[in-house]
């Protein structure tokens, strides 16, 4: 992430810090440098994004409108296509899309001079990208899981939603804890995002913070090209917390969805003979 220019050149060595610092408080409750620099992000991306609005237009324009677009078009275009049904897919996209911008955003703007250890209060650094920060990572986790088994249940029912983890029968003492521990390991998903998240953007910062110090006047050279992985990774590390959540909820949804059409398919085959349907049966 960013350099932290108090520190490269320390005789001890680069500094960076992993866990958040509380840079002031607000009616009693405690803010971090991640938070405060996740709602500056919050800010500058309501300010652009309302300026890419208002010049959208029939006829393609350059400059940052044309990424946005870009970067949304294929964001819907893989929600679109993990759905079976695109008008179940529409009504998730406004929420993961807001959600890969929002990642994005904090991610990038973790690459601005600055950022880290360069401005400190009481020896607390002021600024922290939100997405190096564990806490955040796992309540953007913990937010968008509780997305993915409210629609589960909503699309699936909530019996039917339990019992898709149970190969068999519940009563079978084996079924039933392989059943068990197929719902642990799916709220293993919680933290397997989060950490994801964290751990790569946390390290890659690591990663340019000691190459510049190893550069020392030349630091600007040795950290150039890990700055360029890292904005890389920052676009790769939003992309894939957005494509396993919409994996995860577009499982379920598809399973309630073709479920739904056997049933529907029995229910009309049925109708249309049931002395047929009775013969078959018996058979």
């Amino acid at each position: 992430m960013s350099i932290g220019t108090t520190s490269l050149f320390a005789s001890s060595g680069p500094v960076t810090h992993i866990a958040p610092g509380v840079v002031f408080h607000l009616w009693g409750l405690p803010i971090t440098n991640s938070i405060f620099y996740g709602w500056i992000a919050i800010v500058i991306m309501t300010i652009v994004f309302i300026a890419v609005a208002r010049r959208i237009s029939v006829k393609p324009k350059g400059g940052l409108i044309q990424y946005v677009e870009v970067a949304a078009d294929f964001v819907i275009t893989t929600i679109e296509g993990a759905f079976d049904d695109k008008s179940k897919a529409r009504k998730y996209t406004p929420y993961f899309i807001t959600l890969f911008f929002f990642l994005l955003a904090n991610n990038i703007l973790g690459l601005i001079p600055g950022v880290g250890d360069s401005i400190a209060i009481h020896g607390v650094p002021l600024l922290r990208p939100f997405t190096a920060d564990f806490n955040a990572t796992i309540a953007a986790a913990v937010v968008t899981m509780g997305l993915v088994y409210s629609a589960s249940i909503r699309e699936m029912g909530g019996r039917k939603y339990i019992r898709h983890f149970f190969m068999g029968s519940p009563k079978n003492p084996l079924y039933l804890f392989l059943g068990l521990i197929e719902m642990m390991t799916d709220l293993t998903r919680v933290i397997s995002l989060s950490i994801r998240l964290f751990l790569n953007i946390t390290i890659v910062e690591i990663i340019v913070i000691v190459f510049a110090y190893l550069g020392h006047v030349l630091a600007p050279v040795t950290a150039a090209p890990f700055y360029l992985i890292d904005a890389f990774d920052d676009l790769l590390q939003a992309f894939i917390f957005v494509l396993l959540s919409v994996m995860y909820i577009a499982t379920a949804v598809n399973h309630a969805s073709s479920e739904g059409l056997i049933e529907e398919t029995i229910t009309d085959r049925v109708g249309a003979n049931p002395a047929r349907s009775t013969v078959e049966a018996g058979s």
